[in-house]
């Protein structure tokens, strides 16, 4: 596995741990369509949350929230509604999150939870 997809992984893993540490029940993790991934879908109280999980090495290149485009986010939506349209029942409260991860170290890791982003 190549690093980049190491640390892709290990980043998802830390999202999913401070979700669920802040009171998020994990529904599902890497959901697959035609339309693309979603990283993570939880439920919080009754809203589903889709999250986006952006892990870097550094900030070098820039944070991990600046790699969440418009488009990136119009595909997190159609996304969203797909799962919905796959797993039928109550689906009216919906959220698009994302989790910006930093790993600036072996002992260091800074986490960005942006709540409803659209």
């Amino acid at each position: 596995m190549a690093a980049k997809d190491e640390l892709g992984r290990r980043g998802e893993q830390w999202a999913v741990t401070y979700l669920e540490k802040h009171g998020l029940r994990i529904i599902e993790r890497n959901w697959r369509c035609s339309y693309g991934e979603i990283d993570v879908i939880a439920d919080d109280d009754g809203e589903f949350v889709f999250v986006e999980v952006k892990t870097r090495s550094s900030v070098a290149f820039g944070h991990p929230l600046q790699a969440v485009t418009a488009a990136k986010l119009a595909r997190m939506r159609r996304l969203a509604a797909a799962w919905c349209a796959e797993n039928p029942g109550s689906h009216h409260r919906v959220r698009l999150d994302v989790v910006a991860i930093v790993v600036g170290g072996p002992a260091t890791i800074t986490i960005d939870h942006l709540v409803r982003v659209f």
